[in-house]
């Protein structure tokens, strides 16, 4: 997959620093992600058409994907230019101004944002498991499957570039991994903690459909304000956001799910308790 990197952040990112970004996450992808998901991309800079997107002569987009860099947060003008130029084609945005506002650097964002995109580029994917509040007595919901969501607050370097850390396969299992990691860090945190399957870490999120609210849910742990602080303000940009395409599918799905959610605690029930 090529995915093509747009820059309309109207001169506040200067193509030449891009560039050294785009260098780090292609070598977080090759080395990082790759070897992990069998999973590989190319990340590229391509032209465009001005300070500010012109729809009548859109640039020369080469890739099989866009990620574009928008200054101010316009979901209403980032998805027209997209839908009218190049509409069917899977896409991200990086709102530079919202990550400011977050307090996360524009590079760990576009590193999230491709990371997600090719794991997961036409967001049509869920997976089966359990709800990650305790309280909730695991019944099953369907996880979004997104790359970085859940460890959105760790970060590390690549030749002095800061990128999003991000789950490993063994995260979407239904047991606990102690020995192998559900995260390419495998942090520590409150003493002696790491990243629980289908859960998450502090600063994180994790999103998923639940059939029995029937709705699409943004779940962070009760007592992370943070989490819910970056939350909050990610939902200005909601539209743009992945969210809204899971919501999309799961909407168009609602009774099969809720069939499987049926037929898995059947199934649960039988093996607990067979006769």
């Amino acid at each position: 997959m090529i995915i093509s990197i747009i820059n309309h952040t109207s001169g506040q990112i200067k193509d030449e620093e891009l560039q050294t970004v785009i260098r780090a996450i292609n070598r977080q992808i090759k080395e990082d992600f790759e070897p992990y998901w069998s999973l590989g991309a190319t990340i590229r800079l391509e032209g465009r058409s001005g300070d500010t997107p012109d729809k009548q002569n859109p640039v020369d987009m080469r890739g099989d994907a866009i990620i574009y860099l928008w200054d101010k947060v316009d979901v209403d003008g980032a998805l027209g230019y997209h839908d009218l130029n190049f509409k069917g084609i899977p896409y991200g945005f990086v709102f530079t101004s919202l990550s400011k506002e977050i307090g996360e650097n524009w590079s760990v964002t576009l590193s999230h944002e491709v990371l997600e995109l090719i794991l997961d580029p036409d967001v049509n994917l869920l997976v089966a498991g359990p709800h990650p509040d305790p309280s909730q007595n695991m019944r099953t919901v369907f996880h979004w499957y997104e790359a970085s969501d859940a460890v959105q607050a760790q970060t590390y370097f690549i030749d002095e570039v800061e990128v999003s850390n991000f789950i490993l396969p063994l995260y979407f299992t239904e047991q606990d991994e102690y020995v192998g990691r559900n995260d390419f860090l495998g942090k520590q945190f409150n003493g002696s903690e790491i990243l629980r399957s289908f859960n998450l870490s502090p600063g994180g999120y994790v999103g998923f459909f639940d059939p029995e609210l029937k709705a699409s849910v943004q779940y962070t742990l009760p007592e992370d304000e943070e989490a819910k602080r970056r939350v909050e303000i990610k939902k200005k940009a909601e539209g743009a956001r992945r969210a809204i395409r899971y919501q999309i599918t799961t909407n168009k799905t609602i009774e099969q799910t809720m069939k499987i959610a049926r037929q898995d605690q059947v199934f649960r029930k039988r093996a607990t308790n067979p006769f």
